[in-house]
C-alpha cells in the first residue's frame, strides 16, 4: 500500500512539475512576444521622435509593405546573445522611463554613429541583408559594399545606413550633386572687385562677382612665449611674429561654397594637380562630396567643415587669385599669437581648465561656474554636439571669434614625421582642457576616410571628420617681398 502511495506521489509531483514548466514556458513565451512588440517598445521609450522617424524610414514605409520591427535591429538574432541584450537594454529603458527626465537627455549625442553602434547589431543587419550585391544595386552601391567587405573590421553597416531604420532628411550617403545649390542672389548686391587695402588695419574682404564678404583682423607682430608647461608636455618657446591679417571667424560655408561653385571638378585627374595651376580659370576645385558635409546642421555663416587640408590650401590659392592678395593657412605660431591676443594664460580670459567642466561627485550637486568660458568658447558643455555661428560668442582681445572651440583649425605646419598636419584650438566636441590656447592635435587622414567608398578616395573631403575647419591669413606686402 505504501509503495502505491509513494508511486502516486512521484507521479503527482511529476505531473505538477510538468504543468508548472509548461505554464512557465508558455507565460515566458507570451511575455517575450509582448515585450518584443513595437507598441511595447514605444510605450517604454522616452525618445519621443523614435516612433515617427521609424515610420518614415524604409524599414516601415516602402513599396514592398514589409515592416522591420524594433527588435529586428536593436537586438541580435536569437542564438547570438539575444537574451542578455534584451535584458540589458530592457533594464536601461525601464530605468530611463521612471528615473530620468527625457528633456535632459542629449538625443543628438546618442544618435551619433559611435554611440548608435552600441544598440544596433550588425549581426541583425547581415541576417536580413545576406546578399550585398543584389541585382538592382547601383555602381556606387557596388563600390560601397566592396569597400565594406575590405574594411569590415573597421566599419559597421550604420556607418552608411544609419538613416535606414530612423529617417533623417539631413543624412545622405551618396554623391551629393546638389550640395552647393543656393537660393537666387538676384536681389543681392554683388561686388565688382576685391577690397583695396592701403593701410595695415582691419578690413572687410569682398569676393568679386558674389554678394559674400568677410572681416579680416590686423594682428601687429611681436615676440611671445608659445606653448604652456603642463602635464601634456607643452613647453615655452619664444617666437618672433611679423604683421599679418587673420580672419575674424573661420571660413564659413558661404565663403567656401563660393569657391566650390567656381572651381568644382567633375573628375579626379585634373583636380590632383590643382595646387600647381596658376591661372584662376585653371584651378580645379573639389569634386562633389560624398554625403552631407554640413551634417544637416546648416550652412550660411556656420564654419565650413569636412573638407581636407588639401582643399583648404586650394581655397587659399583661389582666394589669393581672385582678390590679388596673398592668402594662406596660418602657421602654428601665427595661430597661437592671434589666439592669445597679448595674454599669457591657458585661455585669453581668466581661468584654468580645472575651473570649468565637471568636478566629479561633489560637482554634480553644486555644479560649476561655466558662465565665463561659455561666453567665449563653443565646447562640449555648451555646443549641443554641433557647430554654431559667430554670433553665439564674444571675441578675444583682438576681436577674433572662435579661436578656441567650435571647430579645430588647420595650420600650415606638418607633423615631425611629415605625414599629418597640425590643427589647433579644439572643437565643439572637446572638454575645457582641450580648448586651451596651447592645445595641439594632428590630422588623422586614414581614420577620417574610413567610410569613403570611392576608389580612389577623395582628396577633397573627409568622410569621418566633422570637427575641423580653417581660417585664413593674409600676408602684408613686407611678408610677400621675403
Amino acid at each position: 500500500m505504501k509503495k502505491i502511495i509513494k508511486g502516486s506521489s512521484v507521479y503527482i509531483v511529476f505531473l505538477i512539475g510538468t504543468v508548472v514548466a509548461f505554464l512557465f514556458f508558455f507565460a515566458g513565451n507570451k511575455i517575450e512576444i509582448y515585450t518584443s512588440s513595437d507598441s511595447y517598445c514605444m510605450s517604454c521609450h522616452v525618445h519621443t521622435s523614435a516612433d515617427m522617424s521609424w515610420k518614415q524610414s524604409v524599414h516601415h514605409y516602402n513599396p514592398s509593405g514589409v515592416v522591420i520591427h524594433c527588435v529586428d535591429c536593436h537586438l541580435p538574432p536569437k542564438g547570438e546573445g539575444y537574451w542578455p541584450a534584451k535584458i540589458k537594454h530592457g533594464a536601461k529603458d525601464v530605468y530611463g522611463k521612471y528615473f530620468k527626465d527625457p528633456g535632459e537627455l542629449d538625443w543628438e549625442d546618442k544618435s551619433k554613429i559611435e554611440n548608435a553602434v552600441n544598440f544596433t547589431y550588425e549581426a541583425s543587419c547581415i541576417k536580413c541583408h545576406q546578399n550585398l550585391f543584389s541585382k538592382d544595386l547601383s555602381k556606387d552601391g557596388e563600390d560601397a559594399h566592396l569597400h565594406y567587405q575590405q574594411e569590415q573590421d573597421k566599419m559597421h553597416c550604420i556607418n552608411c545606413h544609419i538613416d535606414v531604420g530612423h529617417y533623417d532628411e539631413n543624412r545622405k550617403h551618396a554623391k551629393n550633386l546638389g550640395f552647393a545649390l543656393i537660393p537666387s542672389e538676384k536681389n543681392l548686391k554683388k561686388y565688382k572687385e576685391a577690397t583695396k587695402v592701403n593701410k595695415f588695419e582691419n578690413f572687410t574682404e569682398q569676393l568679386p562677382e558674389t554678394s559674400i564678404s568677410f572681416e579680416m583682423i590686423a594682428v601687429k607682430g611681436g615676440e611671445f612665449e608659445m606653448g604652456s608647461p603642463d602635464e601634456k608636455n607643452d613647453s615655452f618657446n619664444k617666437v618672433q611674429i611679423e604683421n599679418f591679417w587673420i580672419g575674424k571667424t573661420e571660413v564659413s560655408w558661404n565663403e567656401f561654397l563660393a569657391f566650390f561653385r567656381a572651381t568644382e571638378s567633375e573628375g579626379r585627374k585634373e583636380a590632383e594637380n590643382s595646387l600647381v595651376n596658376l591661372k584662376v580659370d585653371a584651378i580645379s576645385g573639389p569634386t562633389p562630396p560624398w554625403g552631407a558635409p554640413d551634417q544637416g546642421w546648416g550652412k550660411d555663416k556656420r564654419p565650413a567643415i569636412t573638407m581636407s587640408h588639401h582643399a583648404a590650401e586650394v581655397y587659399c590659392k583661389w582666394l589669393s587669385q581672385i582678390t590679388g592678395k596673398k592668402y594662406r593657412l596660418p602657421t602654428e605660431a601665427e595661430w597661437e599669437y592671434a589666439c592669445r591676443g597679448g595674454t599669457k594664460g591657458d585661455y585669453f580670459f581668466n581661468g584654468e581648465p580645472d575651473d570649468f567642466g565637471k568636478k566629479g561627485f561633489i560637482g554634480s550637486f553644486f555644479g560649476n561656474e561655466n558662465t565665463l568660458i561659455d561666453s567665449f568658447v563653443i565646447y562640449v558643455n555648451n555646443s549641443h554636439n554641433k557647430t554654431l555661428e559667430p554670433i553665439a560668442i564674444k571675441g578675444n582681445p583682438l576681436g577674433i571669434k572662435h579661436m578656441l572651440g567650435n571647430v579645430s583649425e588647420f595650420c600650415s605646419n606638418i607633423s615631425d614625421d611629415g605625414t599629418e598636419h597640425i590643427i589647433r584650438g579644439g572643437s565643439f566636441n572637446d572638454k575645457a582642457e582641450d580648448v586651451r590656447c596651447a592645445s595641439k592635435e594632428y590630422t588623422k587622414t586614414t581614420q577620417w576616410m574610413v567610410t569613403d567608398p570611392q576608389m580612389p578616395k577623395s582628396i577633397w573631403w573627409y568622410s569621418d571628420c566633422n570637427h575641423v575647419g580653417f581660417r585664413v591669413v593674409c600676408e602684408t606686402e613686407q611678408d610677400e617681398q621675403k
